[in-house]
């Protein structure tokens, strides 16, 4: 039997090997040209498509990492209906989500709902869901779950601190993705309220009224948000010190967030200054500013629509009811050196007690007189002009109606440090025009509780908060001067009241303006109030946490509106993969 074999098949060398053979097969001068010219090309090569790669690459946000958040507070209401405390609105900001939002211009745009739709009389907003949304235990959130949230807060028995914002509001579900917000009267600024969380009607539904306070699924709660709870820290007493969040949703960039507890700001400012969280909205102005000498961290300041302001009740003073004396002592006053400070600079001085953001209502308001003289010589001009002349131990005295009057004023406000700064430096300049000034501090809900609700005071500093579209209706209108109205100075003229009434009912928004800043000019003239500063939200974050603008903010939890977009890590990808 014959064997047969075959010749294996001969290979041709590739490209690359014949290139190399054809530089060493050359003469030894050849060959050495040929070597450093081979590798000059190749090297040009490399270097071409590095910077090529360079070029386009593109810095791609991706998933990963954990923001650490440290926050005063012990929360206790984790629930949007109930939630009053700053720890319970931040972590409930992160948890809820509402059917509004503010996208990154601060503007209000749909979240839970795919539109809302507001009708001709501005009565009737219409809802349509999405209907892509489940909560955390994924169970389906339906406009059922939006009536039940509303009738909740407006549940007398509850007590919901947010009650007042729903009065008058009728709801009629018209599908399980469709419903009816109904006004008694047309009301502007009430889209503002849906930024509010939804909560799962199926957690509450089997609670009786009376027992919603007390349970511990406000503690441990389920929502709709960007982020769910994974764990909860608590203490030997039982108290809650810290949440560990997970991301609830694909598109959240953040892996997670864990809210750290603590009882007070230098507990916080130690554990900052430690390392042990990235990022707080809790620091006071002066310990926060000093973080920005380390690159390590970075200060994010916004106006917050806060108006803080000594309010007068002329009916507590004579002497408060001469224009002249307001007048004189808010001249005296340095508004920029108190936001210096009195805030650390993280404010804005204002002339006029409405928010800067809202340039139509800020009157142009100056002193008639002109030239070099300064603000402490005009103000002992007016007083001397209307009566009020110094006494030989230099206080200011007048004769009122056959009595002799001495110029003084007592100075309520609450006992916290922003407060304490302020007054000091109120009544240092107040007292160089010879004014007797006395100050008294009280704990903030003895300051409520007994000074602000019996409206009794002759001045009072204290801060009011606004919403985005600065309804001036319940600070300035004459219904609102007894409590629990906020017309803190008890202020009443019959035009500011028409003008403020209208503004709450006109649809266009350049008639509101209009309206509104007329009523703001008469105020300004009549002068109840002195306006002296906005403070801003000192938000202090480690600079490699990456963040959108946060803009147009009216409460310090909203910073969280849209930290879906936040994210800690990211990789240089071509456009093509992104």
């Amino acid at each position: 039997m014959a064997l047969l074999f075959s010749h294996p098949t001969r290979r041709r060398p590739s490209l690359w090997a014949r290139l190399i053979n054809s530089i060493e097969d050359r003469l030894p001068s050849d060959r050495l040209v040929l070597r450093v010219l081979f590798f000059a090309i190749m090297i040009g090569l490399v270097m071409s498509l590095l910077a090529i790669n360079r070029t386009y690459l593109v810095s791609t946000p991706v998933s990963g990492g954990t923001l650490i958040e440290g926050i005063i507070g012990i929360p206790r209401f984790v629930n949007p209906v109930l939630a009053v405390t700053r720890a319970d609105q931040d972590v409930a900001a992160l948890i809820y989500s509402g059917l509004m939002t503010i996208d990154e211009a601060g503007v209000l745009v749909p979240d839970l709902a795919e539109s809302v739709t507001v009708s001709g009389d501005g009565k009737t907003y219409n809802i349509l869901l999405r209907r892509d949304i489940r909560f955390h235990d994924e169970t389906p959130l339906t406009a059922r779950d939006v009536a039940f949230t509303i009738g909740l807060i407006q549940n007398p028995d509850l007590k919901s601190p947010v009650r007042g914002n729903w009065a008058g509001v009728t709801v009629e579900e018209l599908g399980e993705y469709e419903l009816n917000v109904i006004l008694d009267e047309a009301y502007t600024p009430f889209i503002e309220n849906f930024t509010m969380g939804i909560v799962p009607r199926h957690i509450w539904n089997d609670l009786p009224i009376e027992q919603i306070p007390f349970s511990a699924r406000n503690t441990e709660p389920v929502g709709s948000g960007p982020f769910k709870i994974d764990k909860v820290v608590r203490n030997d007493a039982g108290l809650i010190d810290s949440y560990k969040l997970i991301r609830a949703s694909a598109s959240v960039k953040l892996a997670g967030v864990t809210t750290i507890f603590f009882q007070n700001e230098e507990d916080l400012a130690t554990a900052f200054l430690a390392g042990k969280i990235t990022s707080t909205a809790s620091l006071p102005p002066a310990i926060a500013s000093t973080l920005t000498q380390n690159n390590r961290y970075v200060i994010l300041s916004e106006p917050l629509p806060r108006v803080f302001a000594v309010f007068f009740n002329q009916n507590k003073s004579a002497a408060l009811r001469d224009i002249a004396v307001r007048e004189a002592l808010e001249l005296a006053i340095d508004r920029t050196g108190v936001v210096a400070q009195a805030l650390g600079g993280y404010g804005v001085p204002i002339m006029t007690p409405v928010p800067p953001h809202v340039d139509a209502l800020h009157s142009v308001r100056q002193a008639k007189e002109t030239g070099t003289t300064s603000p402490l010589a005009l103000a002992e001009q007016r007083l001397e002009k209307a009566g009020w002349n110094k006494s030989e131990n230099g206080t200011r005295e007048k004769r009122i109606e056959g009595t002799l009057t001495p110029l003084q004023i007592t100075l309520r406000t609450a006992n916290i440090p922003m407060f304490e700064r302020t007054t000091a430096l109120l009544a240092e300049s107040w007292r160089n025009l010879g004014i007797v000034v006395e100050v008294e501090q009280y704990e903030q809900s003895d300051l409520v509780q007994a000074v602000i609700r019996p409206r009794d005071f002759e001045a009072l500093l204290f801060g009011i908060d606004m919403n985005r579209s600065v309804d001036l209706y319940p600070f300035w209108h004459s219904s609102q001067r007894d409590d629990p109205g906020f017309n803190i100075a008890q202020y009443a003229n019959r035009e500011v009241d028409a003008l403020l009434s209208a503004a709450r009912t006109q649809t266009d928004s350049a008639e509101r303006a209009s309206s509104s800043a007329a009523a703001m000019d008469i105020i300004a003239r009549e002068q109840p109030v002195i306006a002296l500063y906005v403070p801003a939200l000192t938000y202090v974050i480690k600079s490699d946490i990456a963040l959108g603008p946060i803009d147009n903010i009216s409460k310090p939890h909203e910073r969280f509106m849209n930290i879906e977009t936040w994210h800690m890590a990211e990789e240089n990808r071509w456009p093509i993969f992104q």
